[in-house]
């Protein structure tokens, strides 16, 4: 059981390392691009991108499930940097796509397959 709640701690520990990569990176060339920051901000922005394509490599599930609850988890992350790092307040439809999107991350990767592979945890534990 300590083992199960072990890998879905670290599951979420690389989906938010990702996240924060894939939307901070994101948001330096953003940056860059929109807002005449130096090009450090875009060269930066660029390595971090790349580090958002490594971490998810570290989840125990396959390809498309993992981006698949990416997306989910980049949705929820977006919607929080605009609110802390923008001062954006969510609106109504806002909560209501990151709470479906949070269901969809639970359903896809989450939820115990009966299938030889492990998807986000090991349904053996």
């Amino acid at each position: 059981m300590l083992s199960k709640h072990r890998n879905v701690i670290y599951s979420i520990f690389l989906f938010l390392m990702a996240g924060l990569c894939e939307i901070g990176g994101g948001y330096l060339v953003w940056l860059w691009l929109r807002e005449s920051y130096s090009w450090i901000f875009g060269v930066f922005g660029g390595m971090v991108l790349f580090m958002y394509g490594v971490i998810p490599t570290f989840q125990k599930a396959n390809f498309h499930r993992t981006y698949a609850a990416y997306g989910g988890i980049f949705i929820v992350m977006a919607i929080g940097w605009g609110y802390f790092f923008e001062g954006i307040i969510p609106d109504i439809y806002d909560i209501a796509g990151t709470i479906t999107a949070i269901i969809g991350v639970i359903i896809i990767f989450y939820y115990p397959r009966k299938e030889k592979e492990e998807i986000g945890i090991d349904p053996s534990n």
